[in-house]
């Protein structure tokens, strides 16, 4: 079994009602048990595996079906997950994307990201997104998690919205070829049955690799210095350098 704790009740309800709406999917999170103790919200869950598409060697069997978890989330009925009438939709990308872009301006210092580099990330067209669907939100490695007979379960459902499918296949084949290899990434976009241009990719990179650097630099606030995740700087340079093509 694992036990879960939040950081609040909002996000342990959130995460029972996507569970909750999406009890037709397989390869979700089993829940055992919640409730309340020491003022602390907590849920049990069935154990789903000691390892992650992270902790393990490049696997393309695994990415591949990690792909079609994720093709299946995103065909599901989305009247359910969520009361948005829109989600987030393109609109809403491209504000965001700007807006994650002037929040990562006021840490760049600490970061180590010049000013070019912000600059030339500012010119990048925002990704493209089509219709939202039901989505993870967090489709990265460590969130896939394998069980001893090959079983793959996708986990941490708190943050689940209506979003464009771009949003989780994106961030997913991104992280995946980071962390295991390009034959894993490319694995998982065939288990999903779609290609994907590759500046259409970097636009999202860059988008991705900005938001997970302000969110570095907002959880380490109190401490000095904010060294950023390795390589992702670098990575964040070479997507800006790859969406301007």
């Amino acid at each position: 079994m694992i036990l879960k704790v939040y950081g609040s009740a909002a996000r342990q309800r959130r995460e029972r009602h996507a569970l909750n709406a999406l009890t037709s999917l397989d390869n979700t999170s089993e829940i055992l048990d919640s409730g309340l103790t020491d003022g602390m919200q907590w849920t049990l869950f069935k154990d789903a595996g000691r390892w992650n598409l992270e902790s393990l060697p490049e696997n393309p069997g695994l990415a591949r079906t990690a792909g079609r978890i994720l093709k299946e989330l995103h065909a599901t009925e989305k009247a359910l997950i969520s009361n948005l009438e829109r989600g987030m939709d393109q609109a809403w990308v491209a504000v965001d994307f700007q807006s994650t872009l002037r929040r990562l301006t006021r840490y760049r210092a600490r970061l180590g990201v010049s000013q070019d580099l912000i600059e030339a990330a500012q010119a990048v067209n925002p990704p493209f997104a089509s219709k939202p669907v039901v989505t993870h939100t967090d489709a990265t490695p460590r969130n896939f998690i394998v069980n001893d007979g090959g079983s793959v379960t996708l986990i941490n459902w708190e943050w689940a919205t209506l979003a464009p499918p771009e949003w989780d296949l994106t961030r997913a084949v991104w992280s995946l070829g980071m962390h295991a290899g390009p034959i894993a990434a490319e694995a998982l976009l065939d288990g999903y049955g779609r290609s994907i241009d590759g500046v259409v990719l970097d636009r999202w990179i860059v988008y991705h690799a900005a938001q997970t650097l302000v969110r570095h630099t907002e959880r380490t606030m109190a401490t000095r210095p904010s060294d950023a995740p390795a390589g992702l700087v670098h990575e964040f340079n070479r997507a800006v350098l790859g969406a301007m093509n």
